[in-house]
């Protein structure tokens, strides 16, 4: 099976630090995959409110993750501080994608994620249409 590629558009929508934590350590003594995870799904939140979004208020709809891609490319400590870049990328009918370009302090590359983002209403259970207005907005940005 071939390895997972993760391309890295070159625009970047919204720059963010995150500092690794004690307990985002694995029996390794470096960053965890499951707390990379976590991490990513912070930066995301901080993308969204940076546009005015939440998970749940995406301009009338909400979000679903539908799938979630990672690239290890260098491990992350205890104390490092973990440099964010983060674009919206391939918008569609229902949804975009996020990418996620993981750097350390010292601009070594940690990890380059994507995540499938899809609207999704919550009541119905169903996917929903992107809105007009996030689309919009955030093609601007991707």
């Amino acid at each position: 099976m071939p390895r997972i590629k993760v391309a890295i558009p070159v625009h970047v929508s919204f720059e963010t630090a995150i500092p690794v934590r004690i307990t985002d350590l694995n029996y390794g003594a470096h960053l965890g995959n499951d707390a990379l995870l976590s991490i990513l799904h912070e930066a995301r939140l901080q993308l969204l409110g940076h546009f005015g979004y939440t998970e749940l208020d995406l301009g009338g709809a909400s979000l679903i993750m539908a799938d979630v891609a990672i690239e290890y490319k260098g491990e992350g400590f205890y104390g490092d501080v973990l440099t964010m870049k983060l674009a919206f990328d391939d918008v569609h009918k229902y949804g975009f994608d996020i990418t996620y370009h993981v750097l350390n302090q010292k601009g070594k590359e940690v990890a380059r994620a994507k995540t499938g983002m899809l609207c999704f209403n919550y009541q119905e259970r169903k996917l929903m249409a992107l809105p007009d207005e996030v689309k919009a907005r955030i093609e601007t940005n991707a």
